[in-house]
């Protein structure tokens, strides 16, 4: 049988370190897909309860106006995607829950062409998240409740000719897995 310090090292040289995931000021070291931005939003509370301001053409966070809002939800262990649009970008902010946007960049000419992108949305630290045109993307459900998310989509939904496409979540044209999930494109 193995002496204590043999397996230590043993599981020490099978083990992989942890990469960093943010500077010395807090800032994600993450790489984002050309053309996509992140804003944290502020969370106001007082005794009454809470109000977060969710878009202000006034932040210049975007250059495209507010044209057109609606809601949806993923429910848990389940995942939306994949999905692309070609006219439009997406613009989320999440509500409630926990949710993993994962963007993979296959635009021809984009500097971050071959790109996966996992980016964490969480209720406890609200942000604005856009998805470029031409940007493949699916939202995963990782908490243990519903995720409600509010999209501020750059143009308005044509019901006679929607703006998306889809490829069904396990295409081998994607390199990602996700796994024990349930799912549709």
């Amino acid at each position: 049988m193995p002496d204590s310090e043999e397996i230590q090292d043993r599981l020490i040289a099978a083990s992989v370190a942890d990469s960093q995931t943010v500077d010395a000021s807090g800032q994600s070291c993450r790489t984002l897909v050309h053309g996509m931005k992140i804003r944290d939003l502020t969370l106001h509370t007082d005794a009454r309860g809470t109000v977060c301001e969710m878009f202000d053409p006034r932040w210049g966070w975007h250059e495209d106006p507010l044209v057109f809002a609606y809601y949806f939800t993923v429910r848990p262990g389940w995942v939306k995607g994949w999905a692309m649009h070609q006219c439009h970008e997406d613009r989320y902010c999440l509500l409630q829950g926990e949710m993993k946007v994962v963007l993979y960049d296959a635009r021809p000419d984009s500097p971050t062409r071959g790109l996966v992108s996992e980016i964490f949305l969480s209720e406890q630290r609200r942000q604005l998240v856009n998805v470029p045109v031409g940007v493949w993307h699916a939202d995963e459900n990782i908490g243990d409740k519903d995720a409600l998310v509010v999209n501020f989509p750059t143009i308005q939904y044509d019901h006679s000719a929607p703006d998306k496409i889809r490829l069904p979540l396990d295409t081998d044209l994607i390199p990602y897995r996700f796994r024990h999930v349930k799912g549709e494109s």
